[in-house]
């Protein structure tokens, strides 16, 4: 009678999935915000003058590269819906972070000399900041350990690139 019963009880539930909505909203806008960032990387990458901004932006550069290959591994094994598919109060609570614009990479094109130095790195020190503010977002919500663990990682070494910058602006 007891092996009866047993076969009456409710199936478990399925576990959790390893990641939630903040896990790939994080790596949705990380890559967008990569994307926006390379531009003025490689413009900066060409015309910079001085060595200091040309040094940062390498390093930034190649970190993106890694750090967006590794974002995309996980989004192509998770499968989430579409970006389109997202509910649209899936940003309330983080802020309304500012992307770069289309006139600020003209204005960045059409600078020469140190104006362009200055306008590479003040275009910088905003979009970086913004990333920080995604990236402090995972942590604090995000579920799958190596996304927050990546999170924390860009977190080190974007403020230390903001550092830098603020250095290049003084």
């Amino acid at each position: 009678m007891l092996l009866a019963l047993a076969g009456c009880a409710a199936d478990p539930a399925p576990p959790p999935p390893a990641f939630n909505g903040t896990d790939v909203m994080f790596l949705r806008m990380s890559l967008d915000y990569i994307g926006q960032g390379e531009r003025v990387v490689e413009l900066a990458g060409r015309r910079t003058a001085d060595p200091r901004v040309r040094a940062l932006i390498i390093e930034l550069g190649g970190q993106w590269r890694s750090e967006a290959g590794t974002m995309r591994r996980w989004l192509a094994g998770w499968q989430p819906p579409s970006a389109a598919a997202a509910d649209p109060s899936a940003h309330a609570g983080h802020g309304d972070p500012h992307s770069l614009r289309d006139a600020d990479i003209a204005e960045l094109a059409a600078a020469r000399g140190a104006d362009f130095d200055r306008t590479a790195v003040s275009l910088l020190l905003g979009h970086l900041h913004n990333c920080v503010e995604v990236y402090r977002m995972e942590v604090a919500g995000g579920r799958y350990p190596p996304a927050k663990a990546l999170a924390e990682t860009m977190t080190t070494h974007r403020q230390a690139q903001i550092q830098g910058l603020l250095t290049l602006a003084a």
